[in-house]
């Protein structure tokens, strides 16, 4: 991927003084780092690259869509929706983050003039060419990577990461968890779509896939030849005032007492059929649909889309695709064997997710617990309910 993107820049700079205007010698080349929002989609921030020239004062970004593209929804739900890179007033482009009242931070970059007209051109060039059309991967060709990219083949090889103050090693969801509250809805969701392969510790460079992690590793860079820093100087534009929503959490709708009370519900319906010797259908008919629902959506994310971060997922272990192959057999008074070994598979199958939890194969929703624990009592019930109906 990095050897295509220098060949690209070696090409479009070649081509990008025809296309684009010369820079002036004062001309200034900074990376613009956006701090999270309160909106989900908002949430890691975003980064920018501004070209300050006597001519003009520009900013390029990357990770931009097109509702009105073709598919639209269907090609995002399948990872095959191109994101663009856009261009923008520099003034403007700033002007829309402090309405939003979210934080912006400049660092000024420690380019040869020659180094900064490759820079411009190529990013010129790149967003006349069908606006930068470029395949997304959250982790991996995102906003903050396609500076990343651009920065380091600015400086070919050039460049040197050192340990920002107070670095972690952290995982992929750990880096994720620290932009959002672990019991919000955002949160959940991401833990219940994204699977185990954002587990594993992310390196160094691989953690600047969040914007405010290029601002940390940038601050630190130096230039291997000259062992300067690569941050000319830094300044803070604006900082957010307001409280960051997504983290924080507003516990009567978080999900952890959202399903609480649902497992609560399952429990307390599972104790009265117990004493009543019955068996809630529509109980078992909700739980069955639900969770082979989810199973079927999680299935084709794992295998039917090209998201790299929805493969792996053992979120698998408890809402089984399968299970929604077992509907008529709950509205049988006696049903086949096969369903019986199914509901103990399936009690095997929240065994095996406690054990990937526990050994640290995928990090589950914590919210998940409470109904985690009343599927494994309703399961077990169900078991004793058909044990005993068969004896009589």
């Amino acid at each position: 991927m990095k050897l295509a993107l220098q060949f690209f820049f070696l090409f479009t700079t070649t081509i990008g003084f025809s296309q684009s205007l010369p820079l002036s010698q004062d001309a200034t080349i900074s990376v613009i780092t956006i701090g999270p929002g309160h909106n989900l989609n908002d949430a890691f921030g975003h980064n920018a690259i501004r070209v300050k020239s006597r001519f003009s004062d520009i900013t390029y970004d990357f990770g931009r869509y097109d509702f009105d593209a073709p598919n639209f929804y269907l090609n995002f739900a399948r990872g095959k929706l191109n994101y663009l890179q856009g261009k923008s007033d520099y003034n403007r482009f700033v002007a829309l983050y402090i309405r939003e009242d979210r934080t912006v931070k400049e660092q000024e970059l420690r380019l040869t003039f020659a180094q900064k007209q490759a820079l411009n051109n190529y990013l010129e060039t790149n967003y006349k060419k069908n606006q930068g059309a470029y395949l997304y991967d959250f982790f991996y060709d995102n906003c903050a990577t396609k500076i990343r990219d651009a920065v380091e083949v600015t400086y070919d090889n050039n460049f040197t990461y050192n340990l920002p103050k107070d670095y972690q090693e952290q995982t992929f969801r750990q880096l994720i968890d620290g932009n959002l509250h672990w019991n919000t809805w955002g949160s959940f969701g991401i833990d219940i779509a994204l699977g185990s392969i954002i587990d594993r510790k992310a390196t160094q460079r691989e953690q600047l896939f969040l914007p405010e992690y290029v601002n940390q590793n940038f601050e630190t860079a130096t230039l291997k030849d000259t062992k300067q820093p690569v941050v000319l100087n830094s300044k803070t534009i604006y900082t957010q005032k307001g409280i960051n929503s997504n983290k924080t959490s507003t516990f009567i709708t978080s999900p952890l007492l959202v399903l609480t009370i649902i497992a609560g519900i399952i429990v307390f319906i599972t104790y009265t059929d117990n004493k009543n010797k019955t068996r809630s259908k529509g109980l078992d008919l909700t739980l069955f649909i639900t969770t082979g629902v989810i199973g079927v959506l999680l299935f084709l994310l794992w295998f039917a889309t090209d998201h790299t971060a929805t493969a792996y997922n053992y979120n698998i272990l408890w809402a089984f695709p399968l299970s929604v192959f077992c509907i008529p057999q709950l509205l049988k008074a006696v049903p086949k064997n096969w369903f019986i070994a199914y509901i103990k598979f399936s009690i095997l199958m929240l065994c095996l997710m406690v054990m990937h939890w526990t050994i640290g194969v995928q990090r589950f929703a914590p919210a998940l617990l409470p109904l985690l624990i009343a599927l494994a009592i309703r399961y077990a019930y169900l078991l004793k309910y058909y044990k005993a109906n068969r004896l009589q």
